[in-house]
């Protein structure tokens, strides 16, 4: 079996190439890949490189995730958010590959506290959220075999993330304020890349289970939590800090304007996912205490 892997470079790409690797030969490509063209803000030529490497799945990590960018230039985030994955999902239906695509919980508005179901109706706050949206039902319009994955709070112990920020800012102040009005799921690439594996096999055995699922850690949390878990996990571990988990500021959304708006609500229900493909999916403090364990 041949995957093609696009979006290799970011921090679910990175896991990916380790995850999909088992299943058969992966062709992993980036935007600036050479042998073939994988640069998202030139869609026509992804065409091209679907027909030519002809794989049996396709998996899409590339995406504009710069939110507060997005609001600044929508066309460009439509782009590689919407019009891109939808030239994919044409080519792969075109070949009769298995699309899998990853979308966000940018797509809901929000607003309550229950965790959000596949079949919940959307309402996005922001480009980013409109421009994932667009690019899920590209997808889901154009080919016919796909798994789209929706996800929220997505880290990695490659690369920046929230958890890194605070440990940063946490060894150079007394005190941090934190928003913690804002509900989600941290929930690691490694997590959501071994997730995506295991449903292709699947799929690919029982081509039914095909289709629009929420994959999440389990559990909540707001960053005000997940701040405060950070360090806790970093001062059990011994490390100094001027700032410790009782010095962490709990402060409304409002007290950070940003140009794009975040749903407060991220929460997403993942039965779904879980009964479909007999997973269980770990509480977020398993993957955290891991991450910080491997970065500390």
């Amino acid at each position: 079996m041949k995957l093609l892997l696009l979006g290799k470079g970011g921090q679910v790409g990175w896991e990916l190439q380790r995850s999909l690797a088992p299943l058969g030969e992966v062709v992993a490509l980036d935007h600036d890949s050479q042998e073939y063209a994988a640069d998202f803000s030139e869609p026509d030529a992804l065409a091209e490189t679907v027909l030519r490497v002809r794989p049996d799945v396709i998996v899409n990590a590339a995406a504009h995730t710069a939110v507060d960018k997005a609001e600044s230039e929508p066309e460009f985030a439509r782009k590689l958010n919407a019009t891109a994955p939808g030239v994919v999902a044409r080519a792969a239906d075109r070949i009769g590959a298995l699309l899998v695509h990853y979308s966000t919980d940018y797509v809901f508005d929000g607003s309550g506290s229950a965790p959000w179901t596949e079949e919940a109706a959307t309402g996005p706050l922001s480009v980013y959220g409109l421009t994932k949206l667009e690019g899920e039902q590209l997808v889901a319009q154009h080919c016919a075999r796909h798994l789209i994955l929706r996800t929220s709070w997505v880290y990695a112990a490659r690369g920046g993330n929230f958890a890194k920020t605070m440990l940063r800012l946490a060894k150079e102040r007394e005190r941090l304020t934190v928003i913690d009005d804002q509900f989600g799921a941290p929930t690691g690439a490694e997590l959501l890349a071994d997730v995506t594996a295991h449903a292709i096999g699947d799929i690919l055995r029982d081509p039914s289970k095909a289709g629009l699922y929420h994959a999440v850690a389990g559990g909540e949390t707001s960053w005000h939590g997940y701040a405060r878990f950070v360090l806790e996990q970093a001062r059990a571990a011994g490390v100094e800090l001027k700032a410790g988990p009782d010095a962490v500021d709990a402060v409304p959304t409002s007290a950070f304007p940003t140009p794009a708006r975040r749903p407060q609500n991220s929460r997403l229900d993942t039965r779904r996912l879980q009964s479909t493909f007999g997973l269980v999916l770990p509480d977020w403090r398993l993957g955290v205490a891991r991450m910080l364990q491997e970065t500390l």
